[in-house]
Formats: structure tokens, sequence, C-alpha cells
């Protein structure tokens, strides 16, 4: 997969693709059809597939203090996007300027003048342009203009309910990593690099690794949690997850501290990931040691049991 920044990295003699738009933060199932979509009609016109989107997120740029909890980090996403087949993945700057740019701007530059559209696969509730002043029915009519043909991506949905980024965070925001993996495809990830905490875990016998997550990072909520605890090289840990303050020891401080079951390395420094499976129990505040280490020890075994 080639990977643009900026539809201006378009190289000269570029030919016609089939091109989708938008964010696509966690690469969920609804996602996922899209872009499959994308992928399969381009290989059916014989050009190549291209899916455009945008770093920083829009909402930051356009409102300030409003950045979204992120699903997938930038390197994540491009991994998960190209693992559907996709031919480009163009991540356009998102800039004030750019947000200020009108509809049939955004379509002339963009989808016309650097991508050459044959086709624009988007969901019906698509915006584009400045202030979201575009629909599809514009996006239709320029299509028309310019020579493109604008086709729907297929809504993925279970039990009456549509998966979108939105309620995944919600699942995610509430603990329920379960519904969370439902909508994405496989289990919610949080990745970060281990620092040094406490050490309190090692004197209990549990040594922790305390992970530095980005600051917009879809953290799950407070609780402890079964996981796989992925490195850079070898095979994926159960681990078990607690999140939260500490509050047996008045912590303040929110963290995400991971258990590596059967695991006696060193993971200082070391940049990993989570993949949360179940979450466990809420946090809860002990009055001695030795009950939270029974239950600690109880919270391994239920991990075990949900990894293995």
């Amino acid at each position: 997969m080639q990977r643009w920044r900026g539809y201006e990295a378009a190289p000269g003699g570029w030919g016609r693709s089939v091109v989708t738009i938008g964010v696509f933060d966690g690469v969920h199932r609804g996602h996922q059809a899209t872009i499959g979509h994308t992928v399969a009609r381009a290989r059916e016109l014989g050009v190549k597939s291209v899916v455009v989107t945008f770093d920083p997120h829009p909402a930051e740029v356009v409102r300030p203090g409003s950045h979204p909890a992120v699903l997938t980090e930038p390197a994540r996403k491009a991994e998960l996007i190209e693992a559907l087949g996709v031919d480009v993945l163009c991540v356009v700057p998102f800039t004030v300027e750019f947000s200020r740019l009108p509809p049939e701007a955004f379509v002339h530059d963009v989808l016309v003048e650097h991508l050459h559209a044959a086709l624009v696969v988007v969901g019906d509730n698509f915006r584009f342009g400045h202030r979201a002043a575009g629909d599809v029915p514009l996006l239709e009519r320029l299509g028309r203009t310019f020579g493109f043909a604008v086709e729907g991506a297929p809504l993925v949905a279970e039990s009456g309910t549509v998966f979108s980024s939105t309620y995944i965070r919600s699942c995610v925001d509430a603990g329920d990593v379960g519904a969370a993996a439902a909508a994405l495809g496989r289990p919610h990830r949080v990745e970060g690099v281990v620092v040094r905490g406490d050490q309190r875990g090692r004197e209990l016998g549990y040594p922790t690794a305390n992970l530095l997550t980005h600051r917009y990072a879809a953290v799950p909520a407070d609780g402890v949690y079964a996981a796989r605890l992925v490195r850079r090289d070898g095979e994926p840990l159960a681990a078990a997850v607690s999140i939260g303050t500490n509050p047996t020891f008045s912590g303040r401080e929110r963290r995400v501290e991971a258990y590596a079951l059967d695991f006696t390395g060193d993971l200082y420094g070391e940049r990993l990931a989570l993949d949360f499976v179940a979450h466990l129990r809420e946090q809860r505040t002990y009055d001695a040691i030795e009950p939270l280490v029974a239950q600690m020890a109880e919270d391994v075994e239920r991990t075990r049991r949900a990894v293995s």
C-alpha cells in the first residue's frame, strides 16, 4: 500500500481511481464494509483504490477542545486499512484553511484534480466542505458535472444497532469491551510505553507494566480486565489489567497497569499494546493487603480462563 501525506502527493500520470473518504477511527465493521466495497469496485474497474482520511481529527480543528477519544492510533489505523487490500492511503493534514474549503472546491481540488476519481464511495450521512455544507445529493450533482459516479456504502448493524465510532467509544467508556469488540470485529486495543510506577505490584507478587497512553486514547472505564499483551516481537501474553487510581492506596493518578501472566522479563521502555478481551470486575477498596492479594489471585485465574 502506498502512503501519501496530502492529496498533492499523487504522482504525475496518476490514472483514475475509486475513492472513499472518512476519519475511519477504529476501522470498525462498518468501515471495513465501506473500504472493502471500495477495493472491490476498484478491482472491477481496473483502477486503484484510495482511502482518504484526515490528521488531526477534524473535530479538534473545527471545535478546539472537542477531540474525541481515539480508537486507533494513526500507525494502527494504517495497518488495518492496508490489511483490507487498499492501494493508497492518503492522509490529508486537516488545517483551519482546509476546513474552509467550500464543498465544490473540495471536490474539484481533491477528487477531480488530484485523485482523478472515477467513483466515490460514501455513507448516507457523509458531509464535506466548509461547515459540512456538502452532502451526498450535492456530491452526486458534482459527480455528474465532473464525470465521476457516487455509490452508497452499506451500513453494518446488529440487533438494530448501527456500528459507528461514536457507539464504540460509548461502549469502551462504559467498560463494555465485549460490545466494542463485536462492533470492531476484533478486541479494542490501547497502546503505550511502559514507564516506572510505584513498584507496589512487585511488592505484592504481581509486578505490573504501567502503560503511558496517548492523551486522547480511548481507555476503558475504571475496572479490572482480561487482555492480551502484544509486544513487537513474540507471542501475545495473557494479562490482567487494572485501570483506575488504586483506591486501596489512596491513589489519585489514573493508570493502566498490566500484569503479564507467566512472564518474568523486563518490559520497561517497551511500546506495547493491550487487546481487551473481557471486563472482570469494578475497582474496589480493601481494608487490608491480604484480601487484595487474594482478589488479585482470583483475577489472574479468571484472566487465564478468559484469554485461553
